[in-house]
Formats: C-alpha cells, sequence, structure tokens
C-alpha cells in the first residue's frame, strides 16, 4: 500500500504547480518586491558625483567596498539610496545574537516563545536603525573628505545623506519582512541574493572581455567556469548533509491501551554557521586595505607593509582568512546551537539517545558530536572561499564569481525551493483530504 507521503511527492508535478493558487501569489510578490529593490539601487543620493564615486572604486577595486558593493547590487558603486543595504540588520542581528547569550534578560525573551521573539525582533530593528544612523553619517563625512566627490558639501548634506541612507534600510528591512510573511522564502536572504544575481552578468561579461584583450587565457578561463560549477555541486552536498543522532521514545499508555515507543532523529547540519565566517573573516582583514587606501598619503609606514603582507594571495593573508573562518566556524555555532537547552527539551518530551543517559550526559554527547561535525563544516567553508580567492590572486576574475557569494546564492536558492515544495505539499495535501471526504459523502 502506498503512504500518504509518497502519494503527495509522486503528485508534485507541473500541474500541481499550475493549481497551486497561493504559491503563485507568493511567487509574484516575491519577484514584484525585488524588482522594487533592485530600482531603488539605481537612485543615486542627492549632491553626489557619480563621476568621482566611480573613480574612488577603481582605485578601491579589490578593497572591502568591493564586497560590500556585491553584497548591494552595486549600490555602493553608484552610492544609490540602498548603498548601505540590509547589511546594517544583519549586523544588529548578529549583536541581538550575541547579547542575547551573555544578558539574561534577553535570554529569558529567547525562552518565551512568540511573545520573547517579537520582543527581539524589535530589539534588532532599533539597532538596525541606530547602526544605519552612525554608517551613514560616516558615509556622509567620508564622501565630503574625498575630492570632488560631493557637489554643495555642508550640514545639508550631510542631514540629506543621514535620513535618505538610513530611510533606505528601513525600508529594505519592511520589504525584507513582507517578503518573508506574503512571499517565498527568507526576505533578507532574497536581498542578497538578488544584489549578487543581479552582478554575475557583468561579472561573466568582464570575464570574457579579459579573455578577447589577452589578459585571461582561454584554458583558464574554461577552468573558472568549471570550477564554478565543481564548487556548487559540492555546495549543494554539504549544505544537504546532515548528522542524524537516533532518538528514541519509551513505550506510553493511553486510554487502557499500550503504545510501542517512538523512534526520531535530531538531524545536526554539518554547517551549522551558514555564511557567517567568510563574510566576517574577509571584512575583518580587507579593512587595513581600505583604509590605506582612503588615508591622504597612501597610509603611514606600518599600514603600508601591513596591507603589503595582507594583500591577495599572500601566504599571510590566506592564514589569517582561514584562521577567521574557522573561528567564526565555531563562535557562531556555539551561539546559535545549545547542547544543554536541546537536551532538556529531550528529557522532558520524554526521549533520549539509546546508550546515553538523559540530561547531562545527553548535553555532553550532542557537544561532542556537534563540535566533530563542525570541524568538517570549517573545513568545507576553507576550502569553498580559499580556492576561489587563490584564483581571484592570481587573475582579474571579478568579484561576483568567488567562494563566498557562490555559497550565498546556492544556499538561499535551496531554501526557497524547499519552501515551494513545502506549499506545493500543502496544496496537494488539501486535495487529497477533499477527495477523501467526497468518497465518504458518496458511500
Amino acid at each position: 500500500m502506498v503512504s500518504a507521503a509518497e502519494q503527495l511527492v509522486a503528485n508534485l508535478n507541473f500541474s500541481s504547480f499550475a493549481n497551486a493558487g497561493e504559491l503563485k501569489r507568493r511567487i509574484w510578490f516575491t519577484l514584484g518586491a525585488l524588482l522594487v529593490y533592485r530600482l531603488g539601487t539605481y537612485i543615486p543620493l542627492p549632491g553626489v558625483n557619480p563621476a568621482a564615486i566611480a573613480d574612488i572604486f577603481r582605485q578601491q577595486s579589490g578593497g572591502i567596498l568591493s564586497m560590500f558593493n556585491m553584497f548591494s547590487g552595486g549600490a555602493v558603486g553608484r552610492m544609490a539610496i540602498f548603498a548601505l543595504n540590509i547589511m546594517p540588520y544583519i549586523s544588529a542581528s548578529i549583536m541581538i545574537q550575541l547579547m542575547t547569550s551573555m544578558l539574561p534578560h534577553l535570554e529569558q525573551l529567547k525562552k518565551e516563545g512568540e511573545r520573547g521573539r517579537q520582543q527581539l525582533n524589535q530589539y534588532t530593528r532599533y539597532g538596525t536603525v541606530l547602526l544605519a544612523f552612525l554608517q551613514a553619517y560616516a558615509i556622509a563625512v567620508g564622501l565630503e573628505k574625498a575630492t570632488e566627490t560631493v557637489l554643495d558639501p555642508g550640514f545639508f548634506f550631510r542631514f540629506t545623506t543621514v535620513i535618505t541612507l538610513t530611510g533606505g534600510t528601513v525600508f529594505l528591512m519592511w520589504l525584507g519582512e513582507q517578503i518573508t510573511a506574503r512571499g517565498l522564502g527568507n526576505g533578507i536572504s532574497l536581498i542578497i541574493f538578488s544584489g549578487i544575481v543581479a552582478g554575475f552578468p557583468s561579472a561573466v561579461v568582464s570575464t570574457l572581455e579579459l579573455g578577447r584583450q589577452g589578459v585571461l587565457s582561454t584554458p583558464l578561463i574554461l577552468f573558472i567556469g568549471m570550477l564554478s560549477v565543481l564548487v556548487i555541486v559540492f555546495i549543494v552536498f554539504m549544505e544537504r548533509a546532515q548528522r542524524r543522532l537516533i532518538i528514541q521514545y519509551p513505550k506510553h499508555q493511553s486510554g487502557g491501551r499500550m503504545f510501542q515507543g517512538e523512534s526520531s532523529h535530531l538531524p545536526l547540519k554539518l554547517n551549522t554557521s551558514g555564511v557567517i565566517p567568510p563574510i566576517f573573516a574577509s571584512s575583518l582583514l580587507l579593512l587595513p586595505v581600505t583604509i590605506a587606501g582612503f588615508s591622504s598619503n597612501g597610509g603611514s609606514g606600518w599600514l603600508l607593509t601591513i596591507t603589503t603582507y595582507l594583500g591577495h594571495g599572500q601566504p599571510l593573508y590566506l592564514s589569517f582568512y582561514l584562521f577567521g573562518i574557522v573561528f567564526f566556524a565555531f563562535f557562531y555555532t556555539a551561539i546559535v546551537f545549545n547542547p544543554v537547552e536541546t537536551a532538556e527539551n529531550l528529557k522532558k518530551s520524554g526521549g533520549f539517545i539509546p546508550g546515553i543517559r538523559p540530561g547531562e550526559r545527553t548535553a555532553q554527547y550532542i557537544d561532542y558530536v556537534l563540535t566533530r561535525i563542525t570541524v568538517i563544516g570549517a573545513i568545507y567553508l576553507s576550502l569553498v572561499c580559499l580556492l576561489p580567492e587563490v584564483l581571484l590572486s592570481y587573475s582579474s576574475v571579478p568579484f561576483y564569481l568567488g567562494g563566498t557569494s557562490l555559497l550565498i546564492v546556492v544556499s538561499v536558492t535551496m531554501d526557497t525551493v524547499a519552501q515551494a515544495q513545502g506549499h506545493l505539499l500543502a496544496h496537494q495535501y488539501e486535495g487529497l483530504v477533499k477527495k477523501s471526504k467526497l468518497r465518504g459523502r458518496r458511500r
């Protein structure tokens, strides 16, 4: 006999998608919201000189501005109203998560369920506005110090720049929440995803143009294409990889009947930290290069020495990048997953890991397994990010073809497809329920 789950999966086809009206509405809403975001990345700030901004970006090629420009879909390079993008919201979210593990009040809110989660989200919004305000003011001051970048410097320019950039970030935060609630997928992730994907065509064209000019050889371009495909396949495999811990539930009696104990599993992802480690590590390493480039005399002697040794492809840069990825992989995993809390929840529900005593021993075992798989996850992130980094350092391949951008694009795509499949399964389940009711009435 075919189970209900197997029947649902077998019925997933194009016809089921065509009949899923709710899913189509969510997809159209998501596409419309992302179109609004892309239009905003082309609206420039008032009072800036686009030619001077483009000249600064040519000088800062390969610095932290290039990475931020990639995440913003080119809005930083055009100094648009969405130049800050959603990055202040991500920074505020990480700060709130860090403070949750340190402050008892926030930790208590985390345990209160939906109400506590809403309060933490409200704190994240407040933090986003504060960080966006500070970053916008820093951008306004930096633009005024740059030569011929601002047409009319002064208080009014700083005021309008701060209000415009902060408002753009707040609008994107609201837009991301609307996509999550009424669209398909995680709104914040999709905004970053769309910004990176928008730069892929120009990155491919510029790479082919470099090949036409003789800067890149044809075998190297083919190798880049093959490497990108292999990296994508590797990311998909590793992002789906899990370590499943068997959870056993004891026999229980209900209504005079004895029910056999059920078994389940606790899935632990190999890469619990996601894309946070490479983003943080690369940001810290590119900061000295950017500071030296913005200084009027190219930076002091010690700063120039640091930036020389921390250049792309240098052994010291690759060593620190590797250390940063590994450190943040373990650090962020410890924040987002609490083995003690998981063990307590299993104990309350009556579940246990076979051969492991419930409580403290279970927490120690989960922590032991999580540490071992985090080592594998850190190695995976290091390979994905370092191999393209070496390629970027010895050629003029654009930032968009790096491992971090591919990691974000593939991860967000997989999550969005999984949500679409979930909506299709729900639609199919509703259809099966209606059919069964009609058959019951006919009988």
